[in-house]
């Protein structure tokens, strides 16, 4: 009966996903336009968005935001985490303040970080409006550091639901390797990276897989703070896959930066998961 009941999600997957994947990728191949069509064009797509500038800088950026992203919210949910884990006062109302941002839309962050980041209105304005007229701070207005003014607002929204994560995994340690480290002298930060940490693999593992998969799919953010700008300062590859299949009426050259994306996940999900999961098997 549980294979009979699983029918239905197998064949979603198999026609959804697998079907939507393998569809994407041939029709890479071909000259679509407005509409999908086998009109095949060879490697035409791959070259063509190799050249083309605004890719280039699009994946620049993904990799600034990723990496930065991806450290960043590992360190500040473990931190916050562990200092909740000391059973501090009014854990609950923290913890709250610190998931509810989560519970927002990217679009809605968005919106609310470009006005906190405006010059005028923000933080620069009432920075301003207390004496110090020459303090500056408009990252979505400067070229050179925009990425990191999104990446502002997407550690606020995504470092609470880390922070959940890693305070569940904190629970789960006994509390007698807590005294035994205490009995022996170890020093608290040590307990951490030699002792807890290892034994939260499995935790930083989920942590890591959500935060990438947040980081690929990045597009809501992007529109709703700055829509590409200044220029074509802040573009990132889901943006550019959008512009040309609903935009640029180019279904071709989207259908090919969709599959860069995916071989891009393939290259680093396999050699993880084989290292993960073989590793494991030949134990």
């Amino acid at each position: 009966m549980p294979k009979i009941a699983s029918i239905p999600m197998i064949f979603t997957a198999l026609v959804v996903f697998v079907g939507g994947t393998i569809w994407t990728i041939v029709y890479s191949f071909t000259s679509s336009g407005l509409l999908p069509r086998l009109d095949w064009a060879g490697l035409q797509q791959y070259e063509r968005l190799w050249e083309t500038r605004r890719w280039i800088v699009s994946i620049q950026n993904l990799a600034i935001y990723g990496i930065c992203s991806l450290v960043l919210t590992l360190l500040l949910g473990f931190v916050l985490a562990a200092l909740l884990d000391r059973k501090i006062r009014f854990e609950d109302a923290f913890r709250t303040i610190f998931l509810y941002p989560f519970a927002l839309s990217f679009i809605v962050t968005g919106l609310i970080w470009q006005w906190i980041l405006n010059p005028e209105f923000g933080i620069q304005g009432i920075v301003r409006g207390l004496g110090w007229e020459s303090f500056n701070f408009d990252p979505l207005y400067n070229a050179d550091i925009v990425m990191y003014g999104l990446l502002i607002a997407g550690l606020w929204q995504g470092t609470g639901l880390i922070m959940c994560i890693m305070l569940a995994g904190l629970r789960g340690i006994d509390e007698d390797i807590w005294k035994a480290t205490r009995i022996d002298g170890i020093p608290t930060w040590k307990t951490y990276v030699f002792v807890i940490i290892p034994m939260m693999r499995p935790v930083f593992v989920t942590s890591v897989v959500l935060i990438a998969s947040g980081i690929v799919k990045l597009y809501d953010l992007v529109v709703a703070m700055t829509a590409g700008g200044p220029g074509i300062a802040s573009e990132v590859p889901a943006k550019y896959v959008m512009n040309n299949m609903f935009g640029g009426q180019n279904m071709g050259q989207g259908f090919a930066a969709s599959t860069m994306m995916l071989l891009s996940v393939v290259i680093i999900l396999v050699p993880w998961a084989y290292l993960e999961f073989g590793g494991r098997k030949r134990g």
